[in-house]
């Protein structure tokens, strides 16, 4: 058990569940993540496997704080989500999710480039049938999206791993310094972590994944590229601008969208803004700060996907314009959702408060003032549109006319558990504190903290209620910047695959012709040089033929002739090579 890598149990369950009788699938689904959470208790820091490859040492498993602290809210939020999910009786989606939690805790443990590329490669492909398998037509288009854009940055990734290992001589994974290949690594990460511009698949394929498949991909591919920036790039400056941008173009997204889970898709943007932010500042408090974030963040997030697929499970709409007034026939999920909106806001004695305070106070302390005070505008935006536009819209405002039907009672169980995880570590942030990669001397209950956080809170209550004629909801789509490729994409297709397609066709037609013409005038010359057309001058004027022969009788010694031709040549190549 010490040495054994935490992503095995979920990719021996991936391997073992379709073997399993349907009526205990959902029940073994839930094994798997506790018997990771084991292996990742009888790890100790500084344990490491390596193996030899290729005149390399690949490192499968790497451990120390940094790697512990997300491999244990990976097994919690696959638990949670196992529980959210158990009357899933799809083995299919049950297997993908497995392989997709076991790659990404693969990404977490691994030393090296070499085994990073592979499980990220096999996260990405895990992933897409999490869209895929909703099985309507946008949900079909938005896999596929996902799928290309994903294999892209996993190309741009791998380009970054050869040129850094080439010219360092090394596959470690660690601080990576600025290069070419430093900078094709970076790029891969960023498309993962939803950097903008690189970030529309988020919006575009969250919102199209299944109901429990959009809950797990919340918790682990942009966590994955935070544990990567985090481990690779802290103190990269480029990040703290790229992160404070982050946090607001989500926010100002997440305003104009209609759909709730596409609002909660661009407020994951926003708060992965916070962490790669912090990652930029690099010091050891910033990066505490993003690893706690995450961490609080997988939780919040996924308990505000699990109350909106619980919307969309129960009336069969996740758009504004459609709902409206089910307060009174959702009032559970209504207030579960609420502790996840709190806590995503920062609202005091809940998760958000112990973690995103600390990325702000990492920038005060780094001296970088801009930076905290551009956070806490974001924060606002969040406690706007998560906090007090979706909910109002969703549960409030008239009756939409719309019967929900009855939730599954495990639904009800994985979203209290994440709350119950919500608020505990609020009320005991320690619990969280002690598993971060530094020793941690920040305290977020002060007097000027809690005042300062009350004062923004009620002042976005008050933006609110002033602007709630401006934020009513409209069935519109907001253009982002998957427009410029969208609309590349006939010419793309055109330059990428319809000419290259028509040539490769063309060469390959004139390739056949010409090997058909050489073994014809191999085996009888006369016959290949009398089907010629008369325009090519090989015979002369085209005379009626009155001689009498049997042009079959050329073709055994035009064969003996081109075999000797050929092993005489070949007998002079080798003899040039001795």
């Amino acid at each position: 058990m010490p040495s054994l890598p935490p992503a095995l149990p979920f990719l021996a369950g991936a391997l073992l569940l379709p073997f399993l009788p349907r009526r205990v699938r959902s029940a073994a689904f839930l094994v798997f993540p506790v018997l990771a959470f084991l292996q990742l208790v009888a790890l100790q820091p500084g344990t490491s496997v390596d193996l030899p490859f290729l005149g390399q040492e690949l490192v499968v498993l790497r451990v120390d704080r940094l790697s512990l602290a997300f491999g244990y809210v990976f097994a919690l939020m696959s638990f949670i989500g196992g529980v959210y999910g158990y009357h899933l009786k799809d083995a299919k989606q049950q297997v993908a999710t497995l392989l997709y939690v076991g790659c990404s805790a693969g990404v977490v443990f691994a030393g090296d480039l070499l085994t990073l590329i592979i499980f990220w490669e096999v996260m990405a492909v895990s992933s897409s049938y999490l869209i895929w398998a909703r099985g309507t037509l946008d949900s079909f288009h938005a896999a596929v999206r996902y799928l290309l854009v994903h294999i892209t940055g996993g190309s741009v990734l791998l380009g970054g791993i050869l040129v850094y290992s080439w010219s360092t001589g090394s596959l470690t994974f660690g601080h990576i310094d600025p290069s070419v290949g430093g900078w094709l690594i970076l790029v891969g990460f960023a498309i993962n972590a939803a950097v903008p511009p690189l970030h529309p698949w988020l919006p575009d394929a969250y919102p199209q994944g299944t109901i429990t498949g959009s809950v797990f991909m919340s918790a682990f591919t942009t966590k994955t590229a935070v544990y990567a920036l985090a481990r690779g790039f802290a103190g990269w400056d480029i990040l703290i601008w790229a992160g404070v941008m982050m946090a607001l173009y989500g926010v100002v997204y997440a305003v104009l969208e209609n759909d709730i889970r596409g609002i909660l898709s661009y407020s994951i943007i926003s708060q992965i803004g916070y962490m790669v932010a912090a990652i930029g500042i690099g010091t050891e408090i910033a990066i505490n700060a993003a690893t706690a974030h995450a961490f609080a963040h997988i939780l919040y997030k996924g308990l505000l996907f699990m109350g909106a697929g619980s919307v969309l499970y129960a009336t069969g709409h996740s758009k504004l314009t459609a709902l409206g007034g089910l307060w009174r026939k959702m009032p559970l999920v209504l207030g579960l959702y609420m502790v996840g909106a709190v806590a995503i806001s920062g609202f005091p004695l809940f998760s958000g408060f112990v973690s995103k305070s600390m990325v702000i106070f990492a920038a005060e302390e780094a001296r970088l003032p801009w930076v905290a005070i551009l956070l806490y505008v974001a924060s606002i935006g969040t406690f706007l549109h998560t906090g007090l536009r979706l909910p109002y819209f969703t549960w409030g405002t008239k009756d939409s006319g719309l019967e929900p039907r009855p939730l599954p009672r495990n639904m009800y169980v994985g979203m209290g558990l994440a709350a119950a995880a919500c608020t505990i570590i609020g009320i005991a942030p320690g619990l969280l504190y002690n598993r971060l990669p530094y020793p941690v001397e920040f305290h977020p209950y002060t007097v000027p903290h809690l005042v300062s956080t009350m004062q923004l809170l009620l002042f976005a209550t008050l933006g609110f209620y002033l602007l709630l004629g401006l934020l009513k909801s409209q069935a519109t789509i907001s253009m982002d910047t998957d427009w410029f490729y969208r609309r590349l994409r006939p010419a793309a297709f055109l330059v990428g695959v319809s000419v290259p397609s028509h040539l490769f066709g063309a060469v390959e037609k004139l390739s056949l012709q010409g090997a058909r013409a050489l073994i014809s005038f191999g085996a009888n010359p006369v016959r290949f040089l009398r089907t010629l057309p008369p325009w090519s001058g090989v015979h002369g004027p085209v005379e009626k033929d009155t001689s009498e022969y049997d042009p079959d009788s050329y073709r055994l010694p035009v064969g003996v002739a081109a075999t000797a031709l050929i092993l005489f040549f070949s007998a002079l190549f080798l003899w040039s090579l001795g």
